[in-house]
């Protein structure tokens, strides 16, 4: 590999000036030569051909805006690029759209330095899967790594190379409308589905041009806010941080994330943006992380509200100090830097430390070998995005994500025959079944429930639809709610003229699925709410649907868990089928006919109350407990004089058209030392008359130890499938690293003592087994 000072590479009939650590054949796309892993040397060779307004500029993230139609060459943006003054920018799609602004960073930049293309990837590109709370509750760690491969495939197919996904915030406060963009409550099943994801996205090769790099979200504590209001403050000790909250965090960065995004909130009175504890010491020192810091969408501007800068440049110095490398739409960095570097409040040292961690990802991504690897082949798109198995793969999703949450007398699954009713705001929608943070999704080519119905019975039952009531009787509410595309057009007639069409509708019927729930737009970011029930409207309009007498089957969309204590005790059949993506109302069709036997578990808890939130699976005992099951109130326990404590469905919970027989467990042995293992068995059978999959789950605690423990901990899970009849035996391998913790001193240790354990089909379970955990080597 051959470098001199200074190169001149004549390509689309310009001169282009370069510095020598970029390769001769920089722009070739045949290029076959290698670099040094690290890429140490020709970084710092360009680094040292950078001017500080270069340098600055890579470090500059912004929005995309008019850049690529039109007069877009000439746009603020466009400029901003050619003068070497933008390192990324976000929110572009189309290989043609972004080969042309690559172009401009590469053709018409003095030092010709590609771009990252950044977007929100959440939970698929325009193949679009189920939110991730509802991916989550297929517990198919291998399913989800594939939703993410075929995400990255589409995504680079339309010259996208950086994702900003998978949100890995643990959260136990269903208010917070992000939940739906994460994994639940648990730390464990968190952490496996993090390292998922980003495999998923990144694959084992980032200089290939079907894989992206990841960037995972929000570090840190955002799941934990406040009151569950969006953007709040965070107040958490720390070893509340390691043991609950940061393992996810830790196994993206394990599993080789590229990028991290950091969190808008504040923790313990320093916002993340500029918690040089946080993105240094924890995030680089600790854990090991060599990629690159990149702000929330105006992060550093946001940070003069928080109370902790008077201005720009002083909060853009704070956060570039405490190890945040790009600044999202910001413009903090560009615009204020240099002054304070003149002013030394910042060092040289400190911009080129950043510089060099964006161009590292640069040249991972293979941008330095050919810059237009993502966007100059524009087949690709045609071929690879939307294609008939990735949609016939997140029908198969869909339905696996579904939600089993009653099943009274075995209404389900329905017979494909008679008259079959489909009434509620939901029902015949297309553009909302994607749910929220589908940004390249099309929203119309999404399945509708009265489809996907249709499609799958065809001619062997009559379908009816009438719409029944309204998103919710409040017109300003309903039109916060239906944005993003996302409309559910309002019935202008009377609430009792949709209510007695669909009562006309449903005396018709043999059957009736009521499609009621959130809008796709009730969850996600911005959408904190403190009543999580269905509105008010469509409980109405459920309640006259029951006073029919025909059976009522509740399909429930929702991106996080509702409070649903009146439908549990009055509606025979409830299935929670999230937001089911591109294929939904195929997927839903699927389960509720029985093609497809539901098998989703609840990776959070619902509650029966809002007044009981946070309530959560894994919850630290009390020196008061209960004594007793039934949930009545014990005076001078731990406990609510109005409702019981624990929640209306527990972590893990979901049913299926079958039963499943699980037997006690069977330990290899009583104890283990430090170097042993603890293997454990049991035998699980189909009981039923479906064949069907189950979710067994480990659950541990440990009795004594030096800081109270958890009443009960996730220690593993496997899904199994079993013909009707069948038998399997299920193993669980457990090791002392297995039942490690972070003492008070934030050690990460494993104590001796006796640990009792049982294995179930949820949280929901009595302990079964006990064993000891020694110091010695033999037992």
């Amino acid at each position: 590999m051959k470098f001199r000072k200074i190169i001149t590479v004549v390509f689309m009939g310009a001169a282009i000036v370069s510095c020598s650590n970029i390769e001769d054949n920089f722009f070739s796309p045949n290029n076959t030569t290698t670099f040094d892993k690290s890429y140490e040397s020709q970084i710092n060779e360009l680094l040292d051909s950078m001017t500080l307004d270069e340098k600055l500029g890579q470090l500059n993230l912004l929005d995309s805006g008019d850049i690529t139609t039109g007069e877009g060459a000439n746009s603020n943006v466009a400029k901003l690029i050619e003068q070497g003054k933008v390192g990324g920018i976000l929110n572009l799609t189309s290989a043609e759209k972004i080969n042309k602004a690559q172009k401009i960073a590469v053709e018409q930049s003095r030092l010709h330095i590609p771009l990252l293309i950044g977007l929100d990837v959440i939970h698929g590109y325009k193949t679009t899967f189920p939110i991730p709370l509802g991916l989550s509750s297929t517990w198919n760690i291998d399913l989800i790594e594939k939703t993410a491969r075929i995400a990255a495939t589409e995504a680079s197919a339309d010259g996208i190379n950086w994702v900003y996904s998978p949100m890995v915030d643990i959260s136990r406060d269903p208010r917070w409308g992000r939940v739906a963009e994460g994994s639940g409550e648990d730390p464990y099943l968190g952490s496996l589905i993090a390292k998922a994801m980003i495999r998923g996205y990144q694959g084992n090769d980032l200089s290939l041009n079907n894989t992206v790099m990841a960037c995972f979200k929000h570090f840190a504590l955002y799941g934990a806010v406040e009151a569950g209001r969006d953007y709040n403050t965070v107040d958490m000790s720390k070893v509340r941080m390691y043991n609950e909250y940061f393992p996810p965090y830790k196994a993206a960065i394990e599993a080789g994330a590229g990028s991290v995004m950091a969190a808008f909130n504040d923790i313990n009175g320093i916002p993340a943006t500029e918690d040089k504890w946080l993105l240094t010491d924890v995030l680089r020192k600790e854990w090991g992380f060599n990629g690159f810091v990149v702000t929330d969408y105006t992060a550093i501007p946001e940070m003069v509200n928080h109370g902790v800068g008077t201005d720009l440049q002083e909060v853009s110095a704070l956060a570039l100090k405490a190890g945040v490398d790009m600044d999202m739409v910001g413009e903090g960095f560009i615009k204020t830097l240099k002054k304070s570097l003149k002013e030394e409040k910042i060092s040289i040292d400190d911009i080129n430390l950043a510089v060099k961690r964006i161009l590292q990802a640069k040249f991972e991504l293979g941008l330095f070998k050919d810059p237009y690897k993502y966007s100059n082949d524009t087949n690709r798109a045609e071929k690879e995005i939307f294609t008939k198995d990735n949609r016939t793969f997140a029908r198969q999703v869909g339905s696996e994500s579904a939600v089993l949450l009653k099943n009274q007398n075995n209404l389900l699954p329905l017979e494909k025959k008679g008259t079959i009713a489909i009434i509620g705001p939901l029902g015949n929608n297309s553009v909302n079944m994607a749910g929220t943070w589908s940004v390249s999704t099309d929203q119309y080519k999404s399945i509708s429930l009265l489809d996907g119905v249709r499609e799958v019975i065809g001619d062997k039952a009559k379908i009816l639809y009438s719409k029944g009531s309204n998103l919710s009787y409040d017109e300003e509410f309903e039109k916060n709610v239906t944005m993003f595309n996302k409309p559910i057009p309002r019935d202008n007639r009377t609430n009792k003229q949709l209510l007695d069409e669909a009562i006309k509708i449903a005396e018709k019927s043999d059957v009736i699925i009521a499609a009621l729930g959130e809008s796709a737009e009730m969850s996600g970011e911005s959408t904190s709410r403190v009543h999580i029930e269905i509105p008010k409207a469509q409980k109405d309009l459920l309640k006259a649907l029951l006073q029919t007498g025909k059976p009522v089957v509740l399909v429930l969309f929702t991106g996080r868990p509702l409070v649903l204590v009146d439908e549990n005790t009055t509606v025979p059949a409830t299935l929670n089928v999230w937001f089911p993506g591109s294929e939904a109302g195929l997927s839903i069709a699927d389960v509720l006919f029985g093609d497809v036997n539901p098998s989703g578990k609840l990776t959070m808890s619902w509650p029966r109350d809002v007044g009981q939130i946070p309530v959560y699976y894994n919850h630290k005992n009390t020196g008061r407990p209960l004594s007793k099951d039934d949930g009545k109130f014990e005076k001078f326990h731990s406990n609510y004089l109005d409702v019981p404590n624990d929640p209306l469905y527990p972590f893990g919970y979901g049913l299926s058209y079958t039963t499943f027989k699980i037997g006690k467990p069977e330990l290899s042995k009583n104890s283990i030392g430090p170097n042993d293992k603890l293997v454990i068995t049991t035998e699980v059978t189909n009981t039923g008359n479906y064949s069907g999959a189950e979710v067994i789950q480990l659950y541990i605690h440990q009795k004594v130890r030096s800081i109270t423990p958890p009443v009960k901990e996730l220690k593993g899970f496997k899904k199994i499938f079993l013909k009707k009849g069948e038998t399997k035996t299920v193993k669980f391998v457990i090791s002392p690293e297995d039942l490690k913790f972070y003492n008070n001193d934030l050690e990460f240790v494993y104590e001796p003592g006796e640990f009792e354990l049982f294995v179930s089909d949820s949280s929901n379970h009595k302990f079964t087994n006990t064993f000891f955990l020694t110091k010695e080597e033999d037992n």
